[in-house]
């Protein structure tokens, strides 16, 4: 199962014919990115939330490639209302199977709203609070992944590894907005993945960290092996 980072908090997930976008925040909107919107092909997007650094492409990309959506079922119900009709929505503990495997949503201690405007998801219309955030553990061929989404720390990152042993983590680091990279260590520690894969940083000021000393705490105290991709590259797994 190969892992490519596009930037941010956006991965693609890809085993045999299925190709599963998490998070789409492509370029020009997102400044890390190396693709925009009409340079991917997914079968899937799984979103973990509604800010615009999570979801600002993903209306136009499911409209073009016809990708069948998953969200919490708040976001969900708005996707419905731009015109999108294979869209998936479970709520907090639901789980979606597909023939390439299932995900899973779990929680995230963040804040949640969609966009005032799909067009110009950045726009001074700050758009509207909606439900709750996720996580979401994702296996795929075999390989469980769990993406935190935007996320603080929380003590029960442990109970949900313990329900679901997890391969990668993709954990954000970049602070301000979530977790820095010294909770985001722990965070690894509790969540014990064979790979972390740092995420949400870097893209702008406010989140600007050090990844490699992320990656010299982690593997300090952790018998996890941090894998720090710039975007566009991809792992295996």
């Amino acid at each position: 199962m190969e892992i490519r980072f596009l930037g941010h908090a956006c991965f693609e997930l890809s085993e045999g014919d299925a190709r599963v976008l998490v998070d789409p925040f492509l370029k020009p909107n997102n400044p890390a990115s190396p693709v925009t919107a009409d340079e991917v092909d997914p079968t899937h997007i799984l979103i973990t939330h509604g800010h615009a650094d999570h979801i600002a492409d993903a209306v136009g990309i499911a409209k073009r490639t016809g990708a069948h959506c998953v969200a919490i079922v708040e976001i969900a119900s708005w996707l419905n209302g731009r015109g999108l009709d294979a869209v998936s929505d479970p709520n907090l503990g639901g789980t979606v199977e597909f023939d390439w495997g299932w995900v899973k949503l779990v929680q995230a201690f963040h804040t949640n709203t969609i966009p005032g405007s799909v067009e110009t998801p950045f726009s001074a219309e700050t758009g509207t609070v909606i439900g709750t955030p996720s996580g979401l553990v994702i296996n795929i061929g075999g390989t469980t992944v769990y993406h935190l989404g935007d996320t603080c720390l929380f003590s029960d990152l442990r109970l949900i590894a313990e329900r679901t042993p997890v391969d990668v983590a993709l954990i954000p680091i970049g602070g301000h907005y979530t977790m820095d990279r010294h909770d985001a260590a722990v965070a690894a520690e509790l969540i014990g993945a064979g790979t972390v894969i740092p995420m949400h940083y870097n893209t702008f000021p406010p989140i600007e960290t050090d990844a490699e000393a992320f990656k010299s705490e982690v593997e300090s105290n952790t018998d996890s092996k941090v894998v720090i991709l710039e975007p566009g590259e991809s792992h295996t797994s």
